[in-house]
């Protein structure tokens, strides 16, 4: 081998040897950026996720919260309304006694003309078709009847609490009130509640036939002695549902 070819040997050799060593470099220097590149990426990534989790459950409380405002709203309404009502069944009741007071200052003006005993079954209030039978019968008199009132007064035997008794007994004097009223047509203002509850017995609780003549509605038809027929108050609404005396159990 010649020297200009040893030389070209050489020379390649060199070359080779200085470019591996190069590549060595760069790669050492670059790869631990290219590390922490990755790294960051990562970071960012998981970051975002995290944000976008935290928004997400920002937004669901955001809206849990105005959801349960607009229930409160809702519910401050309904109470507001319900409110409203009462009052007005108050004033309503209120005016009823008074009418009732005016009409009849003494029931010892007014005689019976036709009274009606109206049974229920055990914590029922609907009526039979032996009470509807009853109510008929009284009904037919009161078109001869002049001055006259009915007063209807509830009652149950003494099975059940004080409260519970007294809401089945009003419920059972509805029952009759509203079949005169729908049924029969007899005018509404001309129905009053004298009485309701479990404490007005006509028979003994003891026993099982007791608390069945107890379980009743009295329907009495009266009329005036003195010929005068009752009117309404003014700006009374006819409601049948008023009680005469709304304490009475």
């Amino acid at each position: 081998m010649n020297r200009i070819s040893m030389t070209l040997m050489l020379a390649a050799s060199l070359a080779a040897t200085i470019g591996c060593s190069s590549k060595n470099y760069v790669r050492n220097e670059t790869t631990p950026l290219i590390n922490k590149t990755n790294e960051l990426d990562d970071l960012t990534a998981k970051n975002t996720r995290d944000i976008k989790d935290v928004d997400a459950r920002a937004q669901q409380g955001i809206q849990a919260v105005q959801a349960r405002a607009a229930e409160i709203d809702q519910k401050a309404l309904a109470a507001g309304k319900q409110a409203d009502e009462a009052q007005t069944l108050a004033n309503s009741a209120t005016q009823r006694v008074d009418a009732l007071a005016n009409t009849v200052v003494n029931l010892d003006n007014y005689r019976s003309v036709s009274d009606a005993s109206v049974l229920f079954g055990f914590d029922k209030d609907n009526l039979s078709k032996d009470a509807k039978a009853e109510l008929d019968q009284l009904a037919t008199q009161v078109s001869t009847t002049k001055g006259y009132i009915i007063t209807v007064e509830g009652a149950t035997d003494s099975v059940g609490s004080a409260e519970y008794n007294y809401d089945l007994s009003q419920r059972r004097a509805h029952s009759v009130i509203q079949y005169l009223a729908s049924e029969k047509q007899i005018p509404a203002h001309k129905i009053y509640l004298i009485g309701l509850g479990k404490d007005k017995p006509v028979d003994s609780n003891k026993t099982a036939e007791g608390r069945k003549k107890n379980r009743r509605v009295d329907v009495h038809l009266m009329t005036d002695t003195n010929g005068n027929a009752p009117t309404q108050a003014p700006n009374t609404a006819p409601s049948p549902t008023a009680s005469a005396n709304p304490s009475s159990m």
